[in-house]
């Protein structure tokens, strides 16, 4: 059996189709080659056309067809991994009301902190396990006191993957993964939170069909199935947000077991099955994509927004004509410690595991006569590694040690500066794969459909590429403390 992954990025769709038996990939293609644009109508919006990623979606999977490596009637089943906590809204036609509200928007920040203080802080994080924050939730309000019109016709409430599966397959189905996201969903009680749906007076009948991660949410309906050369009836049998997925790839499904991620943004994502949270809510909890009612299993998850943001924008700057590679190269060959250079990351936005300061990147102690851009490059990538231990350590205080991190060779990971930097700043080895989050949504689809005997069978063929272990802690560890000291007197000063 062909397992087709479907990946909607912010950036771009990806699609990979694998085979089930040997857990490998046939073909992938990506559309647009260039990044899509994100629409701003005001400062701190941020909006996507979820026609756009539909079009682009077909336009990628027409894409991996021409490629003659498969037959496409050989496709058994499909899954689905997408941008996660965006806000999609149709009205009884299935038709879109408004654009969606993608993850990066930030006008509902006031509006869930007002929720958290009304429905009470404690009651909410040992609830929620979450702040209504600036989720879909709140995303959703927002729309309700400003666009009335808009609201009064919303029929369902979907995140961006549910919205890929209703135009493959005409059903509108969510999972509790993606209601805990939206932060719709009440751990303690198991259905859906009372306190949310009443405070924000959301009526029930807005939240879709749900239905278990790895089951049935549709299957494809004969003119989609005409268009791109599939069979009619494939079911949809998986649908994740990008962080449980990536997890998933990397085969991360057992308590303490942890991946991350150093793409644009950075992500440790460890899995506990505690109802853990965070009391300043700087690292959320979320069901991960096996989550039941008898098993908990739950997705613990740091974010820093500028880690592989930084490290492009110090390339604009001073890397020009040189490729990535060649950067990371030239950072090899500076000693620990960039010689005094200290960076601080945090230049993409108002970091959740800072509170919501909005502290801002700041290169510390440059010296005219001795810093050359090797210096800089170093220096980033060490700055970033100190942010991913900031986070870790934050995740440690609810109980989250890690012994091993999974990770993809792929962005941050390419470089050895940087993967030196981080398990020695975190004092963990990391095993890299290779894996790609549109391959892990097929093999979610394979789990799904039954393709596999058990959840782990699917990645039996998965082979770590290398392991990493700490050898140098003594030579971070100081200047990691001195680089935390310098992000203190940022912090004291906001």
């Amino acid at each position: 059996m062909l397992l087709l992954g479907i990946d909607i990025g912010t950036s771009s769709i990806k699609v990979s189709v694998v085979d089930a038996q040997t857990q490998q990939s046939l073909a992938s293609a990506q559309y647009p080659e260039e990044e899509s644009g994100i629409l701003t109508p005001e400062p701190g919006w941020a909006e996507q056309s979820p026609e756009m990623w539909w079009e682009h979606t077909k336009t990628a999977i027409h894409k991996a067809n021409a490629t003659g490596k498969y037959n496409p009637k050989d496709i058994g089943a499909i899954g689905i991994a997408y941008q996660m906590h965006g806000l999609v809204v149709v009205d009884k036609n299935q038709q879109i009301l408004r654009n969606s509200i993608i993850w990066c928007d930030s006008r509902a920040v006031e509006i869930g902190n007002k929720a958290f203080e009304t429905i009470g802080e404690e009651r909410s994080l040992s609830r929620l396990l979450n702040s209504p924050g600036n989720f879909t939730a709140s995303k959703l309000a927002w729309v309700k006191a400003n666009e009335p019109a808009v609201y009064d016709n919303i029929d369902k409430v979907m995140l961006p993957g549910d919205f890929v599966a209703m135009k493959l397959t005409g059903d509108i189905t969510t999972s509790v993964s993606a209601l805990s996201e939206g932060v719709f969903w009440d751990f303690q009680d198991d259905t859906l939170s009372a306190d949310v749906l009443d405070y924000y007076k959301f009526e029930k009948s807005l939240i879709p069909e749900i239905n278990p991660v790895f089951s049935v949410h549709g299957t494809v309906q004969k003119a989609v199935a005409d268009e791109l050369g599939l069979k009619e009836g494939i079911p949809v049998t998986y649908k994740s947000g990008d962080q449980p997925n990536n997890a998933l790839s990397l085969n991360v499904l057992k308590p303490g077991e942890v991946a991350a991620t150093a793409g644009t943004s950075g992500v440790i994502y460890g899995v506990s099955d505690q109802l853990i949270y965070d009391p300043q809510s700087r690292v959320n909890t979320f069901a991960h994509v096996n989550y039941g009612e008898q098993q908990k299993r739950l997705g613990v998850l740091l974010c820093i927004n500028g880690t592989g943001s930084l490290n492009r924008w110090i390339k604009t700057i001073a890397g020009t004509g040189i490729s990535y590679a060649e950067m990371n190269a030239a950072a090899a060959k500076i000693s620990v410690g960039s010689n005094g250079l200290r960076v601080i990351p945090f230049g993409n936005g108002a970091e959740r595991m800072l509170n919501n300061k909005i502290v801002g990147s700041h290169f510390h102690n440059i010296d005219l006569n001795l810093h050359t851009k090797a210096h800089l490059f170093r220096g980033v990538q060490e700055g970033i590694a100190f942010a991913f231990r900031y986070g870790l350590d934050i995740m440690r205080e609810s109980g989250m040690n890690p012994s091993i991190i999974r990770a993809g060779k792929a962005n941050l990971f390419l470089s050895d500066t940087f993967t030196e930097a981080f398990v020695n700043a975190t004092h963990v080895p990391v095993e890299l794969y290779q894996n790609d989050g549109s391959v892990g949504a097929a093999l979610g689809a394979g789990i799904g459909v039954k393709a596999f005997k058990s959840e782990e069978e699917a990645f039996t063929n998965s082979k770590k590429l290398q392991v990493i272990e700490p050898k140098a802690i003594d030579q971070y560890e100081p200047v990691y403390q001195e680089w935390k000291a310098l992000l203190g007197e940022h912090l004291h000063q906001l």
